[in-house]
């Protein structure tokens, strides 16, 4: 049996899967976000609770918004402060007489899109999420790489590339980004970035969906704003393609809904590849909220 738990900011989802990815059990409580002791308390309540409820001991995953030190295990997640520096795979095994795993959310979500059912037979899937910011995770074999520094996925603080700012201009504003450089791509091709592009150029606030809307009545300007953006994030993508290589790429976050993306990208990230190299199939991530639980619990599918 498979546990995975989904810590946010304000809230911890528990989930528990059998070795069909079935789930059998859901919970969800308040995270408590300033004291540790406490939230170690829920951790081991809510899986003895399961060992308990399902006559077994279960496999304990988790996923956080942050990451866990690649040498010491303590963890980086600014929106929970409890578990700020702290070993918590360190300190719940202890409690539980297991071993856990934690890593990164975005690792998860990809995680969980790979061991869908179309997905499973690929021998890699990339999984991006254009949300507020932009991340994601690279699986391998059903596992994820998540390099040294528990990094890999942070594709959104690469820099613009020059062909970018060829078609965005090269007096485009670098935005200053959380990370504390500037110029990062999450800036330009989120969703947050999609509204900053439109109101750079057209001096209009105005949200993604109302944009959306504005595009299939065919307004000229949120159809130039549309051609352009996937332009830049097509140039985006083709050079994490080309660095990665993957046999599948899954989208997630909130412009992962704007479904006429998926017959435009393909044309135009072509252009930016090796000559060798063909555009992987991308498609729409199928689990959404849910994703982050399952994939937690997934850390420990075919160890």
């Amino acid at each position: 049996m498979y546990y995975g738990f989904d810590m946010g900011g304000t809230k911890i989802e528990f989930g528990a899967f059998d070795a069909q990815r079935n789930r059998l059990i859901q919970k969800r409580v308040p995270t408590p976000r300033d004291d540790y002791q406490a939230l170690l308390d829920v951790f081991t309540s809510l899986t003895l609770e399961a060992d308990s409820e399902l006559g077994l001991v279960g496999s304990v995953g988790i996923g956080i918004p942050g990451m866990p030190d690649g040498e010491t295990g303590a963890l980086f997640t600014a929106n929970v402060p409890a578990a700020m520096g702290k070993p918590l795979a360190k300190d719940l095994s202890t409690r539980i007489g297991r071993p856990v795993k934690v890593e990164n959310d975005a690792n998860c979500f990809a995680l969980s899109e790979a061991w869908d059912d179309a997905m499973v037979d690929y021998p890699s899937v990339l999984g991006i999420i254009l949300g507020t910011g932009v991340g994601g995770g690279l699986i391998i074999n059903g596992r994820p790489f998540s390099g040294r520094n528990h990094i890999v996925g942070e594709f959104g603080h690469l820099r613009l590339p020059v062909d970018a700012l060829e078609l965005l201009g090269r007096d485009i504003p670098r935005v200053h980004c959380g990370c504390g450089h500037d110029g990062c791509i999450e800036n330009y091709i989120s969703g947050r970035g999609f509204e900053w592009l439109y109101q750079h150029f057209y001096q209009e606030p105005l949200t993604a969906q109302a944009i959306i809307e504005r595009y299939r009545a065919k307004d000229a300007r949120a159809q130039e704003h549309v051609a352009r953006f996937i332009d830049v994030l097509a140039v985006c993508l083709a050079n994490v393609f080309t660095v990665l290589d993957p046999h599948a790429v899954v989208l997630g976050g909130g412009l992962s809904n704007f479904d006429e993306m998926y017959l435009l990208l393909p044309e135009r990230i072509r252009p930016h590849l090796l000559s060798v190299a063909r555009v992987p199939p991308i498609e729409k991530a199928r689990w959404g909220d849910s994703g982050g639980v399952r994939g937690a619990a997934f850390l420990n599918l075919g160890v």
